[in-house]
């Protein structure tokens, strides 16, 4: 059980905290010309395998501190509001505690996703002392199997240290779809991290192009159950899923390139996470000419995503300006000519 000061520590994080994510959002209501929320990766190696996965290797070095801060940096004068840090697994970056230093110091939110394998007590805490605002591990089943080893067998003596110290604001996200061997594992995640204080949410694994697998009967009604349990979660803005879980396409306005941005290690700019390849600029390179045509481009890639972050960021955006530019679906994803389309508001 955390202590009075860790408690009292955890309760003025989550005020100022709250002040921040309203400024940010006001700013993304008021003014469309900067990014939302970038994901960054620091490594792209990570202490596990799952299957799944396609973000991963098991032998890149860590980015220099030195290019980290400067895409940090780089980010803040483009305006960036979150920035969540993955991989890979950036536990294994030496100097993750400076990066996140270094997104506060450009006032910016620091979010981090991590496996929780190699969290501590005294690494929770130093992740406390450089301000880290929001962590979440995505938790796949109770029991480790061959396709994946983030079991809460494994994590939950990693997830109580962080109910004893952390002062930031935790999401354990549990999975349902293709790929778990029992859908009811989901459920059993979900509650024990509300057990435990934190936050729960629920996501649909896509299959290798993040592209959507619908569920079957008993995976829905598992999500359904989960979902119910979402009330104080900080990601309530996911109608999106709904479509997702009955193998339905969406129809939205992705804003990737634009209101959101995935940076590589290579510190190239892409849509997303699957969709890595274009527009792969240099993020130094990277300006408000880009995030203008992006703004305005529609992705092919889009009615069938399930990549939630992107959704809900390009939620902020959803009652104003039409798509008219699109790619050319010849030329993605390693290049990507334009071309004007017709499209009214939907």
């Amino acid at each position: 059980m955390a202590t009075t000061r860790v408690r009292l520590r955890r309760r003025w994080a989550a005020t100022t905290r709250r002040v921040r994510e309203l400024r940010m959002i006001a700013k993304g209501l008021l003014h469309k010309d900067h990014p939302v929320l970038a994901h960054i990766i620091p490594i792209r190696r990570c202490n596990l395998s799952c299957t799944y996965c396609n973000e991963f290797d098991d032998f890149s070095k860590p980015v220099p501190l030195e290019t980290m801060l400067e895409r940090v940096d780089q980010l803040g004068r483009l305006g960036t509001t979150v920035i969540t840090i993955s991989g890979g697994e950036p536990l294994m970056h030496p100097d993750l505690d400076l990066i996140i230093r270094r997104m506060r110091r450009n006032g910016i939110i620091a979010g981090l996703i991590t496996n929780g394998y190699l969290l501590t007590k005294e690494r929770i805490e130093r992740l406390n002392e450089a301000g880290l605002d929001h962590l979440q591990i995505s938790i796949d089943n109770v029991n480790p199997d061959d396709v994946s080893k983030k079991s809460l067998k494994v994590l939950d003596k990693k997830l109580q240290l962080l109910a004893e110290y952390a002062t930031f604001h935790v999401n354990i996200n549990s999975v349902v779809g293709g790929g778990t061997h029992y859908p009811e594992d989901a459920l059993k995640i979900s509650h024990r991290a509300l057990e435990l204080g934190f936050t729960s949410t629920v996501g649909i694994i896509h299959d290798g192009t993040g592209q959507l697998r619908p569920l079957g009967p008993k995976e829905r009604e598992v999500y359904k159950a989960i979902k119910s349990l979402e009330k104080s979660s900080y990601a309530q803005i996911n109608h999106f899923q709904e479509a997702i879980a009955d193998g339905r396409p969406n129809n939205w306005r992705c804003r990737a390139g634009a209101r959101y941005l995935y940076i590589c290690e290579d510190g190239l700019v892409h849509y997303c996470s699957q969709q890595r390849g274009y527009p792969a600029k240099p993020l130094g390179e990277y300006g408000l000419a880009d995030i203008r045509r992006e703004y305005s481009t529609a992705k092919r890639c889009a009615p069938n995503c399930t990549v939630s972050c992107v959704h809900q960021v390009s939620m902020i955006d959803f009652w104003r300006d039409p798509q008219t530019l699109v790619t050319d679906p010849q030329a993605m994803p390693v290049g990507g000519e334009l071309v004007h389309i017709e499209t009214g508001r939907r």
